[in-house]
C-alpha cells in the first residue's frame, strides 16, 4: 500500500499487551471478552535485530550528525527460523521518510532471495488518537510487515530518502522477525470444530434486531480456528457504540502465500501488531484470504461491535475488513471481493445499514479530516476514504462498487 501524509511523503495503511483496562472515549465502552476456548499452546516468538549505521553511512562524520543518520543495516546471518518480517522503531509519530530492503533466506533451499522493499509508513494504520490504546505509552512506529515463507537467514538495509539533504532516521530501529508458530491440533480447515464455535460467537436476538436486511451469517473461522495466541492479547475487549460503515483494506504482506497458509500469515500479523508494534491485540476485525475464506480479528465476539485499531481517526462506530495481500498492482480474487461482500451483507445488516447507503463518522484525527469533522462516507469504504492513503491498492479499491452492488443484494435490496 501507498499512502501520501500532508507531507507528500508515502504512507501505507496497515494484538496484545496484558494492558490495564482504561477509560476510552464516549464512543466505546469496554467489557469482559469471551473466554478463549482451550487450545494447544502456539509456540511462535520475536527475534528483534538492532539495526546500527552502516560503514559507507555519509552522514556518519558530519558536524552535528548522529552516526545511522541516512544509512542503517543488519548484515547478513543466520537466525532461528522466522516467516514474516518487519522494521519498527521508537516513536510512532515519527515518519521514515526512505527505503527499507530485506533479503531472507530460504529454510528448504537455502537460496536468499532478492532485496524486497517493506512499505516504509504505517500511522495511518492504528488507534484512533487519544484512545488508551493509542497513548498507552508501549506503540512503536513500524513499516507495514512482509510474509516471506520459512525463513532462517536476514539482510536488511535502510538508506534515508536523500543522502545529502538526510531527513535523519527514526531512533530505536529493529528489524522484527517473526515466527507465527505451528498450526494447531484444530486448524481452521476443521469445518465442523469451526462451525460448532460461531454460535458462541452471536446471538440470535441479534439477528432478530437487525430487520428485514440483513445478509446470512457467512462462516468464520474463529480465533481457535487460526491458532490465535490468546495470552498476547489485552485481557478486556473495547467496544464502539455501533457499526455504521465498513473499512476494506489490504494487509500490504505480500501475495506469496498459499490459502493453506493464511492461518500462518494471520497468526504472525497478531503477534507483530502486539509484539512488536505494542497493539493490545490484532487491529483488524476481520481477514480475507484469497480463496475467500473469512476470519474473526480482533477479539470481542463476531456479532459485536469491537474498537478496531485500522483507520486511524474512524475506528469508532466502524468495522476494519483487511484482505490478505498487496493489491496495488494485483487484481484481488473474485472469491476474496464476494466475501468482503458476504460479510459486510451480514455484519452491517446487523445495525440496520444498507451497504449501497453513504453515512456520516466524526473524525478523530488523522491527516485528511480534522478532529471533530463530520465526515460523509460511503457505508463500504476503502482506507483511503478516512485517510491520505492508496489502501487497499488501486486495484481491491476499484472493486469495492461490485462489493457494495453485491452485499446489498445479499441482503435483498
Amino acid at each position: 500500500m501507498h499512502a501520501f501524509l500532508t507531507s507528500s511523503i508515502g504512507v501505507t495503511c496497515a494484538a496484545a499487551l496484558t494492558l490495564p483496562l482504561t477509560t476510552e472515549p464516549t464512543t466505546a465502552t469496554t467489557a469482559p471478552a469471551r473466554a478463549a476456548p482451550a487450545q494447544a499452546p502456539t509456540p511462535g516468538s520475536t527475534q528483534s535485530l538492532p539495526l546500527t549505521p552502516s560503514p559507507g553511512d555519509r552522514t556518519a562524520t558530519a558536524p552535528g550528525t548522529a552516526p545511522g543518520a541516512a544509512e542503517q543495516r543488519v548484515p547478513r546471518r543466520s537466525t532461528r527460523h522466522f516467516s514474516l518480517v518487519g522494521v519498527v522503531w521508537d516513536d510512532p509519530a515519527t515518519a521514515l521518510h526512505g527505503r527499507v530492503q530485506v533479503r531472507t533466506r530460504a529454510t528448504t533451499t537455502g537460496a536468499w532471495s532478492d532485496w524486497q522493499d517493506l512499505e516504509t509508513h504505517n500511522a495511518d494504520h492504528a488507534a484512533d488518537p487519544g484512545t488508551a490504546e493509542g497513548t498507552s505509552g508501549r506503540v512503536r512506529g513500524a513499516t507495514a510487515p512482509l510474509w516471506v515463507g520459512d525463513s532462517d537467514g536476514v539482510e536488511a538495509r535502510v538508506h534515508a530518502a536523500d543522502e545529502y539533504d538526510v531527513t535523519p532516521l527514526p531512533t530505536g530501529m529493529h528489524l522484527e522477525l517473526v515466527d507465527p508458530g505451528e498450526d494447531t491440533e484444530t486448524p481452521a480447515p476443521n469445518r465442523t470444530r469451526t462451525e460448532n464455535e460461531l454460535p458462541a460467537l452471536g446471538s440470535p436476538t441479534e439477528q432478530r434486531k437487525a430487520g428485514p436486511h440483513t445478509g446470512p451469517r457467512p462462516r468464520i473461522v474463529t480465533r481457535h480456528g487460526w491458532g490465535a495466541d490468546e495470552n498476547l492479547r489485552a485481557r478486556n475487549a473495547t467496544y464502539t457504540r455501533k457499526v455504521k460503515a465498513a473499512f476494506v483494506h489490504h494487509s500490504d504482506t505480500g501475495n506469496d502465500y498459499r490459502c493453506s497458509q493464511a492461518p500462518s500469515v494471520i497468526r504472525g500479523i497478531h503477534r507483530y501488531h502486539v509484539t512488536s508494534m505494542g497493539w493490545r491485540d490484532i487491529g483488524y476485525n476481520f481477514l480475507v484470504d484469497k480463496c475467500g475464506k473469512i476470519y474473526e480479528g480482533r477479539a470481542g465476539g463476531v456479532s459485536k461491535p469491537v474498537l478496531g485499531a485500522h483507520t486511524m481517526g474512524f475506528n469508532a462506530n466502524s468495522t476494519g475488513i483487511a484482505v490478505l495481500g498487496t493489491y496495488s498492482a494485483k487484481k484481488p480474487s473474485s472469491a476474496a471481493v464476494k466475501a468482503v461482500a458476504r460479510l459486510t451483507a451480514w455484519k452491517l445488516g446487523l445495525h440496520g445499514v444498507n451497504p449501497r447507503g453513504k453515512t456520516y463518522l466524526r473524525s478523530a484525527g488523522g491527516n485528511l479530516y480534522r478532529k471533530g469533522k463530520n465526515v460523509r462516507l460511503n457505508v463500504i469504504s476503502g482506507h483511503r476514504d478516512g485517510f491520505a492513503t492508496s489502501c487497499p491498492g488501486k486495484q481491491l479499491y476499484g472493486k469495492l462498487r461490485t462489493a457494495r452492488s453485491s452485499a446489498a443484494k445479499y441482503q435483498g435490496r
